[in-house]
């Protein structure tokens, strides 16, 4: 573009190579002068963002440039765009007057409509930006996803409604399902795409309902698509990890919160392929999969389709969910004794982290390690979901996770009980004794946090005593069983030698069958009358 600065304006540039350099030098020098704010006025007098939107644009055809003008080669003109597309990545957040003024959306949503476009374009792939877009144009449509998750991230209304009032919600959702059904190998450039695409849908529709109604039945499609694929492949290396966590996300952000789309989410198993993941997937995964459930719980119709799932295994919700809390407090190195029940009553919850912290003295405005750990593990998601399913009648729970649930049941009262003594020992490390009410207060409150720990140890060691009971009662009804079954098989056996002894023993025979009669005539009656003739049996 021209420039009316005297400082260039005897400065020409051809189409040479030594001049392309040139030029990718200078756009190189944008992004490192753009931390500087004096340099970000400069770009706004120097009309630097228009100049990088004209670079953007889609190449024109052959036949459309002019006979005999001079222009750069195709492949000088792709490696122009490629850098002018991640300068713009890096300075279109910070100068969003100017993008918009430019319409930098609508010039950004025609080169990704390009991108997609079937043509006779092939991509040369040579500069360092080009990585992955040989023979196609998946190299601007990459940077180009990027700068448009670059603006949208910045959560600006103006920025994110122009895009929707363009159409990009259904824009991008059919450019994800398009290269889905593409029969391509998946590739790190490919999952980075389809991982940046779900995070500007998450971007565009989190806070704002009438775009989670246009995210729609399609865009749930496309969540339980990726949903459905599981995370075998998490640590595969080229970026399924993000585009598990992406589709979470989105889910979070585009589906909870519109009862049509959620309704439509769990018509489609959505809450059965979340804690599928949840079952699978690994750690690190938890914390967002649970947080996305916790949401959806408050759709009256997730609790029976959390309490109806099963694993391969045969395994229950509730089940899955005490199971990453015990977990969880290995992890947390929460003191525990052998069946995981409480095993100091004075810090029933507090983790061995905590622990190390017991010296310190928060300021007012710093959150406090009891506060800070709800959010940084998974304990306040599960306990919080629980509360939405109920602690009675939960299916398929063992002795060891009734031990477990007698503990999340009284998590908060626990975690109330923590928060108190913390401030007790903060107020004593700064010196600060409370007045004799608000001290009796405070010793009352922990005295009782205390005696609820007791009171879950006790209901935690009858829950095992009864468990003990009844393996007893078990054992001792099988060895009855088996006594039975012992006894039945040496009465078979008298009866069989007995049965032996008859058909082989001639005497033996005799004497029976002199019993049997003897038997029989002893079960005749007797003639009432002396003058009745008896007749004889025998023949």
């Amino acid at each position: 573009m021209k420039s009316h600065n005297p400082l260039v304006s005897n400065l020409k540039l051809n189409f040479s190579n030594e001049d392309l350099k040139m030029k990718k030098l200078l756009l190189n020098l944008l992004v490192l002068m753009s931390n500087d704010l004096a340099a970000l006025q400069l770009y706004k007098e120097e009309r630097v963002m228009l100049a990088l939107l004209t670079l953007v644009k889609p190449p024109a055809a052959s036949s459309e440039r002019r006979s005999g003008s001079r222009h750069w080669s195709s492949v000088q003109q792709e490696e122009l765009q490629l850098q002018a597309l991640a300068t713009l990545a890096t300075i279109a957040p910070l100068m969003l007057d100017d993008y918009m003024s430019c319409q930098g959306n609508a010039c950004l949503l025609l080169l990704l409509d390009w991108c997609v476009r079937q043509d006779a374009y092939f991509g040369q792939g040579h500069s360092f930006h080009g990585t992955g877009g040989r023979g196609s144009k998946k190299a601007q449509m990459r940077h180009c996803i990027r700068v448009l998750r670059s603006v949208t991230s910045l959560g600006e209304d103006s920025v994110n409604q122009d895009l929707c009032d363009q159409g990009t919600i259904n824009q991008l959702l059919g450019i994800l399902m398009q290269m889905e059904a593409s029969p391509d190998d998946e590739d790190v450039v490919t999952l980075e795409i389809k991982s940046d695409i779900q995070l500007i849908l998450s971007a565009l529709c989190e806070s704002d309902m009438h775009r989670k109604e246009l995210f729609g039945s399609e865009g749930v499609e496309m969540t339980v698509h990726f949903l459905r694929k599981g995370s075998n492949n998490f640590y595969s290396g080229l970026g399924h990890n993000k585009l598990i966590l992406s589709t979470v996300d989105c889910v979070w952000s585009c589906i909870v919160g519109c009862y049509t789309t959620e309704d439509y989410f769990l018509a489609k198993k959505g809450a059965f392929l979340l804690l599928d993941l949840l079952s699978s997937s690994p750690r690190c995964v938890h914390l967002s999969v649970l947080a996305t459930l916790l949401e959806l719980c408050d759709n009256p119709n997730t609790l029976s389709h959390i309490l109806s799932w099963r694993d391969d295994g045969g395994q229950t919700a509730p089940r899955l969910l005490l199971q990453l809390w015990r977990e969880e407090e290995e992890e947390l190195k929460v003191s525990r004794n052998q069946h995981g029940g409480i095993a100091d009553p004075q810090r029933p919850i507090l983790s061995l982290y905590q622990q190390g912290d017991t010296q310190l003295s928060f300021p007012a405005n710093v959150p406090s390690a009891a506060v800070l750990e709800l959010s940084e593990n998974l304990r306040s998601k599960i306990y919080s979901i629980f509360c939405k399913l109920g602690f009675q009648d939960l299916p398929g729970l063992s002795t060891k996770h009734y031990v477990t649930l007698s503990i999340v049941r009284r998590y908060l009262d626990f975690k109330v009980g923590e928060v108190w003594e913390e401030i007790s020992r903060e107020l004593s490390l700064d010196g600060v004794r409370p007045i004799t009410p608000d001290e009796e207060a405070l010793s009352t409150i922990c005295k009782i946090a205390e005696d609820t720990a007791k009171k879950v140890a006790a209901e935690q060691n009858s829950i095992l005593e009864q468990q003990e009971k009844d393996d007893i009662s078990e054992e001792e009804l099988m060895y009855t069983e088996i006594k039975s079954h012992w006894k039945q098989q040496d009465l078979v056996a008298k009866s069989w030698d007995s049965y032996v002894s008859k058909t082989s023993n001639y005497e033996i025979l005799k004497e029976v069958k002199a019993q049997r009669k003897e038997y029989i005539e002893s079960s005749r009656p007797k003639p009432k009358h002396d003058d009745v003739v008896v007749h004889p049996t025998e023949v």
